[in-house]
């Protein structure tokens, strides 16, 4: 999806100067059919940094992290999802955009619980959106083995209730 709006105001303003942001992830799980106790992990392949990663986005002005997570699960992936738990809080090492932009990251990952869907690029972000069973993931980089692997290993900084 392209740079949000007030991003790109931001940037009229500040340039290229460093901003701090707050994303939200969501590591979606499903149970593995014919594979009984093993779960599956919903990863979308992003082709500007040729990695499988969580889906996930900045979250908007206002909107609460785990509503911004489950918006982008269901913009990226046609996937609709519901949170469980927050499961890590993380800041990202600042980072540098082709144009120079420079930005951190606040993320906020929480697991999430698969309602429906069948997962599609659905937004052109992404080149592929698939189900892994955890076993049998793809490379993650290590940021992203940190979020899916504290979801898989059940650490949540808290839980939801319904």
């Amino acid at each position: 999806m392209a740079t949000p709006g007030f991003i790109l105001a931001l940037r009229e303003r500040v340039g290229s100067h460093p901003l701090w942001l707050m994303s939200a992830s969501a590591v979606v799980l499903r149970p593995s059919p014919g594979r009984p106790g093993v779960r599956q992990v919903l990863l979308a392949h992003r082709p500007d940094f040729d990695v499988w990663a969580a889906v996930g986005g900045i979250i908007d002005p206002g909107e609460e992290p785990a509503v911004a997570a489950a918006r982008e699960c269901l913009e990226e992936t046609g996937v609709v999802a519901e949170p469980e738990a927050l499961a890590w809080v993380h800041a990202q090492a600042p980072a540098t955009y082709p144009n120079g932009d420079r930005v951190q990251f606040l993320d906020l990952t929480f697991r999430f619980r698969y309602v429906s869907g069948d997962p599609h690029p659905a937004d052109g972000e992404n080149s592929e959106v698939a189900w892994f069973d955890e076993d049998a993931l793809p490379p993650l980089s290590r940021e992203m083995q940190g979020r899916v692997g504290t979801v898989l290993a059940g650490r949540d900084v808290t839980r939801f209730e319904r």
